[in-house]
């Protein structure tokens, strides 16, 4: 059995840091980290299936394709955690599964600059959340800090993809991906506690 698949452990009573009435434990912390990096995953394999229904037949077919089975893994290494770790996904997988796939049709529907920088916009969210939560875990989640590590580096380099193919020339490039950064960041913050 690895680090990965152990249970979060608390640290003895003696290293405990004490904690404020309301403050989560560090195993609801690493539950709330899993449950929201797994629907991050779910959506974002659902934004590409999306833009693939729209663009797969153009030339953008394959760089698509190729993101979404790097999110697909993603997603599958997520889903082995919640299930090993006994962590609650989600409740709102279903409009994940709904919203996801109309963000990512919708973008391509507007070109494949725009789906582009619908990319761009996601994955630089998604960069810092994986940082942050890279430095929040300690040695005894070593495994689990090198897979966000791993995946954040895949998640840049399909921002990077995003900016090659003229993510920057979408029609209301700015606009576009600030909206689609807020909505982002409400996301997680409602998949982390729902």
């Amino acid at each position: 059995m690895t680090a990965l698949d152990a249970p979060f452990a608390e640290p003895p009573a003696e290293t405990a840091v004490p904690r404020a009435p309301g403050d989560l434990s560090p195993k609801q912390l690493l539950a709330r980290m899993i449950r929201v990096d797994h629907a991050g995953e779910y959506g974002a394999a659902r934004i590409y299936a999306g833009q693939i229904a729209v663009l797969g037949h153009t030339d953008k077919g394959p760089i698509l394709q190729h993101m979404k089975d790097q999110e697909q893994v993603h997603l599958d290494t997520f889903s082995d955690l919640v299930a090993e770790r006994g962590v609650r996904p989600t409740a709102l997988l279903p409009f994940w599964h709904v919203a996801g796939f109309v963000l990512g049709a919708g973008t391509a529907l507007m070109g494949s600059r725009a789906a582009m920088a619908c990319t761009v916009a996601i994955e630089e969210v998604i960069d810092e959340h994986y940082a942050e939560q890279a430095s929040a875990l300690g040695e005894d989640e070593k495994p689990l800090r090198d897979t966000i590590e791993k995946f954040r580096a895949e998640e840049i380099e399909h921002r990077d993809i995003g900016l090659a193919h003229e993510a920057e020339k979408a029609p209301g490039y700015r606009i576009l991906t600030t909206l689609i950064k807020a909505g982002c960041k409400v996301a997680i913050r409602l998949s982390e506690r729902v």
